[in-house]
């Protein structure tokens, strides 16, 4: 079994919780509330982050921020995903033309993250935050393995249902690899909405006002466990037929011609004909091509 320091998990669930609300400021007693720890440790250890730059205390009303090497770690970040500088701005032009919300994921060992999100839904208010994870096995990122290595593939499908604490189910497996091979055979990912999703947003609306990591984990576990066993992507589409769609996703590849990001289009308040999923779905794959070539370009200038 992995070893796992309990000081690292509590100085990164600070960071956790103030990366999610960048525009807030919290003080010893928030904090030591909101994560469940000690006050003398969580003192101990906002002292340290703040002695080394990576927060910043307000000496008049002495409440926690992020301070000037968080810029410095997220640049180094930024560059793992340099398509994302080229992806925003197509990204905020889409949802204005879509009336829609629009985000990038990328992945991240074991989990997806939100990387950027613009549109409809009020970053402030809403319980899908930037930096929100969910975990990488079927069948969330099936946009990231229609593309990937057949081993990644199965490492996701086996990934997926171990969750569910059984055996692997043959008729769960087939349906999956059929979703994966329609996904990559048209270019975009198609998903339905389902009660899983009222549930995550609920549950992520609950946990609001505390900042439980292990909580975190578990809410998006469940929401994992429950798509597996939902109607969730949607493998045939009939243009002339209306679907109760969830989410609308392409991939955005990298230099090494694999998934760097995905698009995907969310708060869709009504049912979409065949045909208008089709219609998104090109504008989506026409904004993805174009964060990819200006950051192709921007490389290859840089080479010369």
């Amino acid at each position: 079994m992995a070893l796992f320091s309990k000081p690292t998990a509590r100085a990164l669930a600070i960071l956790d919780l103030l990366t999610s609300n960048p525009q807030e400021a919290f003080g010893l007693t928030e904090i030591t509330r909101k994560l469940g720890l000690n006050k003398a440790t969580c003192h101990a250890i906002l002292t340290t982050m703040a002695h080394y730059g990576f927060l910043v205390q307000d000496q008049r009303s002495k409440a926690y921020r992020l301070g000037p090497n968080i810029v410095a770690a997220g640049n180094a970040a930024f560059a793992l995903f340099p398509v994302l500088e080229y992806a925003r701005p197509e990204l905020e032009t889409l949802a204005q033309k879509l009336g829609m919300g629009c985000g990038a994921a990328g992945r991240s060992g074991r989990n997806l993250v939100l990387l950027a999100h613009y549109g409809n839904s009020n970053p402030m208010l809403s319980p899908y935050q930037l930096g929100m994870r969910l975990p990488f096995m079927a069948p969330l990122g099936a946009s990231f393995i229609a593309w990937s290595p057949a081993k990644q593939l199965e490492q996701w499908l086996e990934a997926g249902q171990h969750q569910l604490g059984r055996g692997i189910d043959e008729q769960l497996d087939q349906k999956l690899r059929i979703s994966v091979i329609a996904i990559r055979a048209r270019g975009f990912e198609v998903t339905l909405k389902t009660e899983a999703e009222e549930t995550l947003f609920d549950d992520l609306t609950q946990l609001r006002g505390t900042w439980d990591i292990d909580a975190l984990e578990q809410v998006t576990e469940k929401y994992q466990k429950s798509l597996l066993q939902s109607h969730y992507h949607l493998d045939r589409i009939d243009p002339g037929t209306r679907y109760p769609v969830c989410n609308i996703t392409v991939p955005v590849f990298g230099y090494d011609q694999l998934p760097e990001l995905m698009f995907s289009t969310g708060t869709i308040t009504r049912d979409l004909s065949g045909q208008e999923i089709l219609d998104i779905a090109e504008q989506l794959k026409a904004a993805a091509e174009r964060a990819r070539l200006s950051a192709s370009r921007a490389y290859n200038r840089s080479q010369t």
